[in-house]
C-alpha cells in the first residue's frame, strides 16, 4: 500500500521531536536513498529518506546500511549543506505526499543560511530535492527531470522549483459537518456510475483507495466528521493488516472494512519500519545481486544444454555394437565384396532370422580396410562412453552447484551476497573485483545467522557455501546435530547441543526447510544426523557434503512459526 497524505501527516507530526536536533552524519547507501543521522534529545537516530520508485518512504531506521566506499556526488552536496546543520522545521504542505525539512547552517562566508530538503513520495515519480527557499532555486535532485521528460516542471540544478500539480480536492482538515453533508448529498444526486469510495477518492485530498473504501464503509456524516477531527488532533492508530487473502497492507487509521490479522503500533515510524524492512531489503538485494543471478542462471543453462548433448552422444556411443557387427560381417564375407562398392547387403548371422543388413562402404577403400574402419569406430565409441559418463557426472554436479547458489541468493542478506561472490572468485568462475595491488581479504570466520530454540538451545544456519563449510566442518562439534533438506538445495543447519527435545528438532527442521528451495512446499523432508557422520568428498564443490545414519522428519514451512523462533543478536 502506498503512503498517502494521512500517513505523511502522521510522520511529520512524529518528526517534530527532532526539531532543534543536529544532523551529524549523512550517507547515501543506494541511488534512491539518503540516511541522516540526527542528534536530538540526547540520542542519535537515523532517518531514512527514500525516493525508491517501488518503496518511497520516510521513517526512522535501526538496521545498519551498507554504504559505498566513495560517496556519490549527490551525497557530497548533501554533506556540504547539511552536515552539522540544525533542523529548524519539519512540515507538510496541505495533505500532499510531500515533506519539507528546513535546515539552518553556516555557508562558505560564515553567514547563517537556511536550506530545504523536499521529499516527494509519489511512487515512480518520487524524489529528494535540495532547495534554496529564499530564491526557490533547486540545488540538486536525487532524480533529475529534464524538459524532454516533463513539460510541466524541471528538476535540475539551477532551475526554479515547481511543486507537483495541484489536484483541487477538498482538504479534510478544513471540512466541517456541513461540508461533509453537502459532499454526501452531491454524491447521492450524481449519476456517473461511481461508487462512494471512488467519489471520495476523486474529491478528498490525502487519502488512499483503502481509506476511501473505509470511509465509504462507515458511510455516515458523523463518521466523516470524526475522521476530520482525528486528523486535526493527530489521533492515529497505525497498524499492519495481514488480509485473509494473503495481502499485507498498512494504515494510519483503523480499516474496519478489512478482515485479517491486525498488528498495532505505537507510532507510524515503527509501523513503516516493520512493513518495509524486509520488502526493501529483498528489493535492494535483488538489485545488488541482479548480475550475480544472471551469471548463475546462464551458467546453469549452459550446463543443462551440455548435459542434453552429452546424453545424445551417449545414446550414439551405446550403438557401438552395431559397428562391431558390421566389421565382423565384412570380415566374414570379404570374398563376396568388390572394391568400389558403396553399399553391400549381407546376411546377419547374429540375427535369429538371418535378416539382411545394409552396410555403407567407402568406395576408395578395400573390403578389408572398410571392415577395419568399422572396428575403429567401435573402439572409439566404446572408449568415449567412459569419458561421456564422467562428463555427465561433472555436469550434473555443476548444475547442482549453481542451483544451490541460486537458492542461496534467494534468501541471502547483503553480506551473504558478498560471500557468494567471494566463493565464485575463489572457484575461478569470475574475476576478482579488487583493485590492482590489493590482496583480497579472506573471510576466515564468516558471520553466521544464529537462532535460539524455545528451550534456549542455539541453532546455527549457513546462508552460503562459505558459511555452510565453516559451520559444518569447523564450528560444529562432532556430537552436534546437523540438518539439511533431502535431495534439494538448502542451508546447513546445526543444533549446538548433545541433548534437546522434539520441539528444538522441529524448529531446526523448520529453519532448514525455510532456507531451502522447498520453502513454498508442504511436508518437506529434512534429514538429520550427527555432525560426525557428515563429510565433504575430496575435490567436491564448496558446501557439498555426503552423510549417513540419517533420520528424516517431514515439516511444512510456516512463516508465522519461523517468526516465533528467536533470532540471536
Amino acid at each position: 500500500m502506498a503512503l498517502d497524505g494521512i500517513v505523511v501527516r502522521a510522520i511529520t507530526h512524529e518528526l517534530q521531536a527532532c526539531v532543534g536536533g543536529r544532523i551529524s552524519k549523512i550517507h547515501q547507501p543506494t541511488e534512491h536513498e539518503i540516511v541522516l543521522q540526527v542528534r536530538a534529545n540526547g540520542e542519535n537516530k537515523r532517518l531514512l529518506l527514500s525516493a525508491n520508485p517501488t518503496y518511497p518512504r520516510v521513517h526512522w531506521i535501526t538496521q545498519s546500511q551498507l554504504n559505498p566506499t566513495e560517496a556519490p556526488m549527490f551525497c557530497m552536496l548533501f554533506r556540504k549543506h547539511f552536515e552539522g546543520a540544525v533542523i529548524e522545521a519539519i512540515s507538510q504542505p496541505e495533505l500532499d505526499r510531500v515533506l519539507w525539512i528546513d535546515v539552518r547552517h553556516y555557508d562558505e562566508l560564515g553567514d547563517i543560511s537556511v536550506k530545504r530538503i523536499v521529499v516527494e513520495i509519489m511512487g515512480k515519480h518520487s524524489n529528494i530535492i535540495l532547495l534554496d527557499p529564499a530564491t526557490n532555486t533547486i540545488l540538486d535532485g536525487i532524480h533529475h527531470l529534464t524538459p524532454s521528460i516533463s513539460s510541466y516542471r524541471v528538476i535540475m540544478p539551477g532551475s526554479a522549483y515547481t511543486t507537483p500539480p495541484e489536484q483541487s480536492k477538498h482538504n479534510p482538515l478544513l471540512m466541517t459537518k456541513s461540508d461533509w453533508a453537502s459532499l454526501r448529498e452531491t454524491f447521492s444526486l450524481q449519476d456517473d456510475g461511481d461508487s462512494l469510495a471512488s467519489y471520495l477518492l476523486k474529491h478528498i485530498s490525502g487519502i488512499s483507495p483503502q481509506v476511501a473504501r473505509e470511509l465509504a464503509h462507515r458511510n455516515q456524516v458523523d463518521a466523516f466528521v470524526e475522521f476530520s477531527e482525528d486528523l486535526r488532533n493527530h489521533h492515529y492508530q497505525p497498524q499492519i493488516i495481514q488480509m485473509n487473502e494473503g495481502k499485507v497492507i498498512f494504515s494510519a487509521i483503523p480499516l474496519t472494512h478489512i478482515e485479517g490479522t491486525i498488528m498495532s503500533f505505537n507510532d507510524m515510524h515503527s509501523c513503516l519500519a516493520s512493513y518495509y524492512q524486509e520488502k526493501a531489503e529483498r528489493d535492494l538485494i535483488k538489485q545488488k545481486a541482479m548480475d550475480l543471478i544472471r551469471f548463475l542462471t546462464n551458467e546453469k543453462q549452459k550446463n543443462v544444454k551440455k548435459q542434453t548433448k552429452l546424453n545424445e552422444s551417449l545414446t550414439t556411443s551405446r550403438g557401438a555394437d552395431e559397428y562391431r557387427v558390421k566389421g565382423e560381417l565384412l570380415t566374414a564375407y570379404l570374398h563376396t565384396i568388390k572394391q568400389g562398392d558403396s553399399v553391400v547387403a549381407l546376411a546377419n548371422f547374429y540375427d535369429d532370422e538371418q535378416a539382411m543388413m545394409q552396410i555403407s562402404l567407402d568406395p576408395q577403400l578395400s573390403p578389408a580396410e572398410n571392415a577395419q574402419a568399422y572396428f575403429k569406430k567401435y573402439t572409439k565409441s566404446k572408449n568415449s562412453i567412459a569419458f561421456i559418463e564422467q562428463q555427465l557426472i561433472q555436469t550434473a554436479q555443476e548444475i547442482d552447484y549453481f542451483e544451490r547458489l541460486l537458492q542461496q541468493v534467494e534468501s541471502a542478506s547483503l553480506p551473504d551476497i558478498a560471500g557468494i561472490r567471494e566463493e565464485l572468485e575463489e572457484q575461478g568462475y569470475v574475476r576478482r573485483r579488487n583493485k590492482p595491488g590489493k590482496k583480497p581479504k579472506k573471510t576466515d570466520k564468516p558471520v553466521l545467522t544464529q537462532y535460539v530454540s524455545s528451550e534456549g538451545i542455539p541453532i546455527y544456519v549457513g546462508k552460503n557455501n562459505l558459511q555452510n563449510e565453516y559451520l559444518t566442518n569447523r564450528l560444529a562439534n562432532a556430537n552436534d546435530t546437523w540438518l539439511h533438506v533431502k535431495d534439494m538445495p538448502g542451508s546447513h543447519v546445526v543444533i549446538r547441543s548433545n541433548t534437546f527435545s522434539d520441539a528444538t528438532l522441529e524448529e531446526a527442521a523448520l529453519l532448514a526447510a525455510h532456507f531451502s528451495s522447498g520453502k513454498q512446499s508442504s511436508l518437506v523432508p529434512v534429514d538429520y544426523t550427527l555432525v560426525r557422520h557428515v563429510r565433504k568428498p575430496s575435490g567436491a564443490k564448496p558446501g557439498y557434503v555426503i552423510y549417513e545414519q540419517q533420520k528424516t522428519i517431514f515439516i511444512t514451512p510456516d512463516v508465522e512459526k519461523i517468526a516465533l523462533i528467536k533470532l540471536f543478536k
